[in-house]
């Protein structure tokens, strides 16, 4: 029965999740298990992976390849995608998601934590959207979805380093969703808002009131992200209160939206 589900998987289209462990990650690895698609899952924590790995292949017998990387070396990237030409997996869907944020005051932190977030959502996504992609290209195919945030909209008080990276995240899908467009490559950029992943723990992020209110869960962002992607946007603000702080942003002056911003983020 396993060799029979894994001879069915092998026609279809391989999905490469990173931050794969938790939060987001683990929800997009569930929703393309349920589609049928085999997966590659990508993160530090081997054993949250592998126990991942394992309930996924029970409940949906398909192919499931584990890889243990920290994506904050880039030339752990480059082996990445050289071990996966070896086993002749190539990716067609890209769920670049891996990323973490610190919340303070930006003088008050270590400069250290903040270099490695822009290490991690900046230099590492981009040297992970170009390996891939470059495959894509070749074969004609291809869709990457990149994980930015509501917070790329705008610069928030104490969030300066982690907006201003979401930010170039929302960009870099933008401007590569012409320009990969002619190569056969969907880039589309997903900007959640606040969302129960467990991300603000690990962010020393303060739950405001505000927050509270505009708390989303991780299947219908998910879900969200990867409707807009095959349906070829350019780019999606998943829940309807989230899409009104988006429209409230582009509609009003910086003054006003960031001092909005900073108030629903801080108090």
């Amino acid at each position: 029965m396993a060799e029979m589900n894994q001879m069915k998987t092998r026609n279809k289209s391989w999905v490469l999740v990173t931050g794969a462990s938790s939060g987001f990650g683990e929800e997009f690895a569930w929703q393309y298990a349920e589609r049928g698609h085999p997966l590659v899952l990508v993160a530090r924590r081997l054993d949250r992976l592998q126990t991942l790995a394992e309930k996924i292949r029970q409940q949906h017998g398909i192919e499931v390849v584990v890889e243990q990387v920290d994506l904050a070396d880039i030339s752990a990237v480059i082996q990445l995608h050289e071990r996966l030409r070896q086993r002749s997996i190539a990716i067609d869907i890209l769920i670049n998601n891996a990323g973490h944020g610190l919340q303070g005051p930006f003088l008050d932190g270590q400069l250290d934590a903040a270099l490695a977030m822009v290490q991690l959502d900046i230099a590492s996504l981009t040297a992970v959207t170009h390996v891939f992609a470059q495959d894509m290209r070749t074969r004609g195919r291809g869709k990457i979805l990149l994980v930015a945030s509501l917070l790329a909209y705008q610069g928030v008080q104490n969030f300066a380093v982690y907006s201003a990276a979401k930010a170039y995240v929302l960009r870099l899908g933008e401007a590569l969703h012409r320009e990969l467009k002619r190569d056969g490559i969907t880039v589309t950029a997903l900007c959640p808002g606040m969302s129960d992943t467990g991300f603000a723990t690990a962010a020393q992020q303060k739950i405001t009131p505000a927050l509270k209110l505009l708390m989303m869960q991780p299947a219908s962002v998910v879900r969200a992200g990867i409707r807009a992607l095959h349906a070829g946007r350019m780019s999606v603000v998943p829940g309807l209160a989230n899409k009104a702080m988006a429209i409230f942003t582009w509609a009003t002056p910086r003054w006003l939206h960031q001092a909005m911003f900073s108030r629903a983020m801080n108090s």
